[in-house]
């Protein structure tokens, strides 16, 4: 197990993700700036993935979270709720975010996978973002969330458009 460590807080363990070596990576070339989109993973999950009112939330290195998302899967059907657990990592502003991501059944299975978002601004305007996903449980957990993430991309470049 590696430690790091944080000023404010002490020291932490990161996640050993050698007996979880499943990890994806996703890559798209968003319309905000850099700025505009690490507020969004630091302070405004709310605008843009959470459930509004669900999220607690910190920006600070090794500090927890918790948000829910809301899902219906048939029209007019029941909503589900999924509870999302985790903590900051590693945080340069504007550049990366580095956090643990903890769901139940149909995401990570109760794994603490690491999420990497880095961050590059483009020439000419926007951000070419990519995301790292790593420490899965299985093959199936990677695939499923591999296929979600480019939709929950999507969904952010389009609610940082309004929101920067």
């Amino acid at each position: 197990m590696r430690w790091c460590s944080v000023v404010s807080r002490g020291p932490f363990r990161i996640p050993d993700l050698a007996s979880r070596p499943f990890r994806l990576t996703v890559e798209r070339m968003m319309g905000a700036a850099p700025g505009v989109l690490y507020r969004a993973w630091t302070e405004q999950f709310d605008l843009w993935f959470a459930a509004p009112g669900s999220v607690l939330m910190t920006a600070e290195a090794n500090t927890p979270f918790f948000f829910e998302t809301e899902y219906a899967p048939e029209p007019d059907g029941p909503v589900q709720r999924h509870p999302h657990y985790g903590r900051f990592l590693r945080l340069e502003p504007d550049r990366l975010v580095s956090l643990t991501w903890v769901t139940g059944a149909g995401g990570t299975e109760g794994a603490e996978t690491v999420v990497t978002v880095e961050l590059a601004p483009r020439q000419g305007g926007g951000t070419h973002l990519t995301l790292t996903h790593a420490g899965f449980p299985n093959d199936e957990a990677c695939s499923r969330t591999e296929d979600a993430w480019p939709l929950v991309l999507e969904q952010l470049d389009v609610r940082t458009t309004s929101i920067g």
